[in-house]
């Protein structure tokens, strides 16, 4: 499979992640409980992708410097994000239709990071790329049944929530091959910058919005920290199986 062909397919996989979590959170009614210890899995596995794949991947090849700034950059990105989010959000915070759109921005802004991944990733390698699809995939379900569960409980039509979440494929399958395209050419360490930058733009996300969405459903228990636990154990061997079966063919 060509290079562009590649990227496509695994850039659809995340938003397959997030439209397959939607759809179920249209079969199921929404759990507090369950959502909190998803959300927690989720941000397991997010910081999982940073520690055992984005980071490694530039240790050797940017200078400390380099990683600390790319690192600030993504993080920074973020935080502006965020603040652009709020900005746009009407003054009446209680208004719950304007909370729901807020959450839809979001997510976009998340599914986009995620096609920046992918894309950059496939401009370093096949097998980064596929290792962080995969991550992303099983991140995203928790985010797409939290979205979905959210427009439910805010009236929205049936259809009009399918469609929702739908767009989403979007923003994933369009940041990635921008950025595919923008960066194969372009010298390593523009690459290995562009995957710490994406490493501190996942982080701040994990850390301020997923779990702050997981404290919001339900207060945290033991089991809370152990999903998170398990987010980051079953990415970490998704990532050694996949190396080692690509190694090995």
């Amino acid at each position: 499979m060509s290079g562009a062909w590649l990227v496509l397919f695994l850039s659809l996989l995340p938003g397959v992640g997030n439209f397959a979590g939607g759809m179920a959170a249209e079969l199921w009614k929404t759990s507090p409980r369950l959502l909190n210890w998803a959300l927690h899995a989720a941000a397991g596995i997010v910081i999982a992708i940073v520690a055992v794949e984005l980071i490694p991947e530039a240790i050797g090849a940017l200078a400390g410097w380099w990683m600390a700034l790319a690192f600030a950059c993504g993080g920074g990105a973020y935080v502006l994000l965020e603040s652009l989010v709020e900005r746009l959000q009407p003054g009446n915070e209680g208004n719950a239709r304007s909370r729901m759109w807020m959450i839809y921005v979001a997510v976009a802004v998340d599914l986009t990071s995620d096609g920046l991944m992918i894309g950059t990733g496939s401009a370093v390698s096949p097998r980064l790329a596929l290792a962080l699809a995969a991550g992303q995939v099983l991140a995203d379900v928790p985010e797409g049944y939290a979205t979905v569960a959210n427009f439910r409980d805010k009236g929205v039509p049936r259809r009009k929530r399918i469609w929702l979440a739908a767009s989403f494929f979007i923003y994933v399958v369009g940041a990635a091959l921008g950025s595919y395209f923008l960066l194969r050419t372009a010298p390593q360490t523009f690459k290995m910058a562009a995957l710490v930058f994406v490493a501190g733009l996942l982080t701040v996300a994990a850390v301020e919005d997923m779990l702050e969405e997981a404290h919001g459903a339900r207060e945290d228990s033991r089991r809370s920290v152990l999903a998170f636990v398990g987010g980051f154990t079953i990415f970490t061997l998704v990532s050694a199986g996949l190396e080692t079966l690509l190694v090995g063919r």
